[in-house]
């Protein structure tokens, strides 16, 4: 799990946000494997379903997978979990430190570009 072990300093486990799929409605078409760049589901070829392997990978707040399922399959805890968790590990706190430095490195490259004349629209 390591890379998606903490969620902006909490870990992950203490947040209970994870993807559950109802075997009834599931089509085992695998567009929530396909999809997840996280890792959360397998594809269970004896049962011809998904499954999810590795729930704690799964981005906290993420619906992106329900969203998709044709089949309605995939449901998810409220966002009251979120909203909790949020407010109880002072999520916005360790949000608006990353944010500042993201907006230092990007000045800081920015600087950089000006100084050798390259177009700062291209910095990537």
């Amino acid at each position: 799990m390591k890379g998606y072990d903490q969620w902006f300093g909490v870990p992950r486990k203490e947040i209970a946000w994870y993807p559950k799929i109802d075997p009834a409605k599931c089509i085992g078409c695998g567009l929530c494997v396909a999809i997840c760049g996280r890792g959360v589901y397998s594809y269970d070829f004896a049962d011809r379903r998904s499954v999810v392997v590795k729930p704690y990978n799964c981005l906290v707040g993420c619906t992106t997978c329900s969203n998709l399922c044709p089949a309605g399959a995939i449901e998810f805890p409220s966002i009251e979990i979120v909203r909790e968790a949020i407010k109880k590990y002072g999520v916005f706190k360790a949000v608006k430190e990353k944010l500042k430095e993201k907006v230092g490195d990007f000045v800081e490259r920015a600087k950089k570009a000006s100084n050798t004349g390259a177009d700062i629209t291209r910095i990537k």
